[in-house]
């Protein structure tokens, strides 16, 4: 008699969780709705045990603050909650975090400048992750008008999908 399969997801929530730290300048804006999305995608397919996720800035001013309104609102419309608080990305972060995603070429210039020997996280640009849409950054909404912080959704949406197509791969072997 062989015993039934375990579902994917169980299978997967055995190992290690993978860990995921999004980055950007102050952490009220991108990088809290990119942990947002991510955490929405995989709720939505249930696997919540297999991924921690997180997100920081690169500055300390907003240390504490939940993310910029207009950034909860444009995800609000979408059904995607941002839980998260600023807080400044430290070099222990390095190590605790499996990869470590920026929105931007400053925000990954200052991430490996604060790389140093206990440093093991993959560092890469999220918008390496994108299908649809053909960036090198996620631009900064914060400045602009309400239709920056929608653009910076539909960005980040992109590229967690295929963030998440990826991990999951490379969960799977593959």
């Amino acid at each position: 008699m062989t015993t039934p399969a375990e579902p994917p997801a169980a299978a997967l929530a055995m190992a290690q969780p993978t860990s995921l730290l999004f980055v950007c300048l102050g952490n009220i804006c991108r990088s809290p709705a990119a942990e947002g999305v991510f955490l929405h995608l995989i709720a939505l397919q249930g696997l919540e045990e297999v991924f921690r996720v997180d997100s920081a800035g690169t500055g300390d001013w907003h240390v504490g603050r939940p993310a910029d309104a207009r950034m909860r609102d444009a995800a609000a419309r979408r059904g995607i909650a941002l839980p998260s608080r600023a807080r400044q990305i430290t070099a222990d972060d390095l190590g605790r975090f499996d990869h470590v995603l920026t929105m931007d070429r400053q925000n990954l210039t200052a991430v490996r400048g604060l790389a140093g020997p206990g440093a093991s996280a993959q560092i890469s640009p999220i918008s390496r992750y994108c299908s649809r849409h053909s960036i090198e950054e996620v631009p900064d909404p914060y400045y602009g008008g309400e239709e920056g912080f929608d653009r910076v959704l539909d960005l980040l949406e992109d590229a967690c999908g295929g963030l998440l197509a990826a991990l999951m791969t490379e969960r799977a072997g593959g």
